[in-house]
């Protein structure tokens, strides 16, 4: 129950301790300058630490209100460990749209006196007393529930008041003032004093795509792409794309995303392999943006129309997918922008136009846009591109390399965006520093690209997902793409399928957005030279038809991997999320073992790290952070090989090259045949997988 007129500061004011202190509230971002994130249905804990002087008891609650300004309000827990004083509430919001929380501490004497009367009535000590002062606790509940209307409650809390001052046994009198039904009226109505509030710290509820996602990525040009009888290539089409749509759909992607679909400028273009000699037939790079047919707000005319690009959109919804477009906010020599508006780009000190340079490299086909030279110009011109796509259909934006635009602006934009359409998603492609990135998040960046393509030692998985699910969690979301077309991880450069199956296993369980640059699914791994993360004859740079059909039909693609992969993702909630993350020892340094839970719904994970040898190892699960006791014996199912096991607090694992991952669903104990009184130990052998 809120106290009316209980004062609060304001984020950004200065500080002061309040009665009840209450202090490290979360999810906080930047003391309240922008939102946390959470999505619907999404559960997350709002907490903060809150204590006192001396010993009485202390609560604590948040107080939610919804986009429409109704408040609701929900009791605060103490969270483990004990002695840190932190106070949490397991929350979740059902709406899309700007939400806000507060949290009210207060000295709670009904606990006070409580915790004082279990002991003292036991031990004869101050025995009245303790029943007077429960009394008037009990009669002053009665009064709050009476003003709210609860008769029920009325009548509970005013029954134990009269029963604690009637000459019965103490003990008989203390157990009527705790009964289920007395505590849960009480601990409605009870009476809080000396409130203190925190300031009202916003979140941002988005739709339940922005948290839990699966991307597949591909070039609509290369499918379809062919050569002519007179052997020149014939570029793919929205049309022929659509093949490739129906098998995203079949592995159980949610989103495909298409690289640039504008038209690709002249000057100097890119050959195969990013030489500065094209050949007469060479494509290009879709992010040389620009040309004679348009820019930003057109289509590349082989690739075909609008109409045929909306046509594109409608197939790819029939099929429950949504389509991703690139926003890459830079520009070829030949882009319209370079002759309508050239105080957008930068100047040499010879008046030519500035290109794209990360030296030693230069990209000579791509001009950056200065956002400093008539910012209200570059502004709304960029605010009318994503309303222009948003009304043919598109829902999600990646952003190419937001990190080199200033931030200020990509606030603004998203700002602008949420306002008018708050369903649209923008995806920060930003491989940088952690300062930017985090920002990006910040302040409005629905998901992040992230450092998982080169997280590969077990320990740097550990701490980089951990950093992930409990310290970033309220303003980035990762999402977690296997490769790109800049970026073959040297992980993946064996071409062995085990370590495209790992790297898959682990993407699409440890975080709930991932994606996969096709090709991925053929094993495609040949780099451009030793030691380095770019492909050799990358599709940037010319057309890649590929014989995926041909690929399954000889057992040469892990396209029905990828499609038990999301399967198992929509079917369990505790894989669509990334904060209730928990790790469990192994003592091999290459098998990784974890769990995610939501609810009833349990995930454990046990994944080789090494493509090449089989592993074998012990895992020891923390039973307490499953929600079981020590020595409960758990059924344990792998979804991938259709095995099960009985397993305990330890367990005897083994991976091999061809099944080097276990993702298992748990029976709990009570489920469990009366059987399996003690772990099974029969698998546990070269064989198998099983309990010791």
């Amino acid at each position: 129950m809120t106290v009316p007129g209980a004062r609060r500061a304001q984020p950004g004011q200065g500080t002061t301790i309040g009665r009840i202190p209450v202090i490290k509230p979360s999810p906080v971002v930047e003391n309240g300058a922008f939102p946390a994130k959470a999505a619907i249905d999404e559960l997350f804990s709002i907490e903060a630490t809150v204590f006192r002087e001396g010993h009485d008891a202390v609560g604590a609650q948040v107080v939610l209100t919804d986009p429409d300004g109704a408040s609701s309000v929900r009791p605060m827990r103490p969270v483990p460990p004990a002695g840190f004083d932190r106070w949490g509430a397991r929350v979740g919001l059902d709406r899309l749209g700007s939400w806000r929380f507060r949290i009210e501490a207060y000295d709670d004497p009904f606990e006070t006196w409580l915790h004082n009367a279990k002991i003292k009535i036991p031990a004869g000590i101050d025995v009245e007393l303790m029943c007077a002062e429960g009394r008037e606790l009990f009669e002053e509940a009665a009064g709050i529930a009476r003003a709210a209307g609860d008769a029920a409650a009325v009548e509970l809390l005013s029954s134990a008041a009269r029963f604690l001052g009637v000459a019965v046994q103490v003990e008989d009198r203390l157990a009527r003032a705790r009964t289920d039904d007395v505590l849960a009226a009480m601990a409605v109505h009870k009476p809080r004093r000396l409130l203190t509030t925190t300031p009202e710290y916003p979140i941002f509820c988005d739709r339940r795509r922005a948290l839990f996602s699966s991307w597949y990525e591909f070039f609509p040009r290369s499918i379809g792409a062919h050569r002519s009888a007179s052997g020149h290539w014939v570029s793919g089409t929205f049309a022929t794309a659509q093949e490739r749509l129906e098998a995203a759909a079949r592995m159980g992607f949610d989103v495909v995303y298409l690289p640039p679909i504008h038209p690709i400028g002249y000057s100097y273009r890119k050959g195969r392999n990013n030489t500065l000699q094209p050949g007469p037939e060479d494509p290009g790079s879709p992010w040389a943006i620009g040309n004679a047919d348009g820019g930003h707000d057109a289509i590349h005319p082989e690739l075909g129309t609008f109409d045929d690009f909306d046509e594109f959109v409608r197939t790819a919804r029939s099929l429950g997918l949504e389509v991703a477009m690139d926003f890459a906010l830079q520009a070829s020599p030949d882009h319209p922008w370079v002759q309508d508006h050239p105080e957008w780009f930068s100047k040499r000190i010879d008046g030519s136009i500035a290109y794209a340079e990360n030296p030693p490299k230069k990209y000579q086909d791509i001009y950056p846009i200065n956002f400093d030279q008539d910012q209200d110009g570059i502004y709304a011109e960029c605010l009318r591109l994503i309303n222009l796509w948003v009304d043919h259909g598109v829902t999600i934006f990646r952003v190419d390399n937001p990190h080199t635009k200033p931030v200020d602006f990509w606030a603004w934009l998203l700002a602008e965006v949420r306002r008018t359409n708050p369903e649209v998603i923008f995806l920060a492609e930003a491989f940088t520093r952690p300062e930017m990135m985090h920002t990006l998040g910040k302040i409005g960046f629905h998901q992040s690209y992230s450092y998982f393509t080169w997280r590969n030692e077990k320990w740097e998985i550990i701490e980089y997902l951990t950093e992930l699910s409990t310290q970033t969690d309220g303003f980035l979301r990762p999402n977690f793409f296997v490769n790109t077309p800049d970026i073959l991880p040297t992980f993946l450069q064996s071409g062995s399928p085990t370590a495209f199956t790992i790297r898959a296993v682990l993407a699409a369980t440890l975080s709930s957005n991932w994606g996969v640059y096709s090709g991925f699914e053929l094993y495609e791994h040949t780099p451009l030279r030793h030691g380095s993360e770019e492909y050799l004859n990358s599709e940037k740079y010319e057309y890649r038809p590929r014989d995926f059909a041909g690929a399954e039909e000889r057992g040469e693609s892990l396209a029905l991997l990828l499609g038990r992969l999301n399967e198992l993702r929509r079917e369990h909630p505790a894989l669509q999320q990334v904060r209730d993350l928990h790790f469990h020892t192994t003592p091999h340094d290459q098998v990784l073992a974890y769990s995610k839970r939501v609810g009833d719904d349990l995930i454990i994970v046990v994944c080789s790290l090494d493509p090449h040898q089989v592993a074998e190892t012990e895992v020891f699960l923390d039973m307490s952070a499953l929600g079981f006791d020590d020595h409960d014996v758990l059924e344990v199912h792998d979804q991938l090989s259709g095995r099960r096991w009985r397993w305990g607090q330890r367990n005897y694992v083994r991976l091999t090259l061809e099944d080097p991952a276990h993702i298992l669903t748990v029976t709990p104990p009570s489920a469990v045949t009366p059987s399996a009184t003690r772990p099974d130990t029969s698998t546990a052998k070269p064989s198998g997988s099983g309990a010791s």
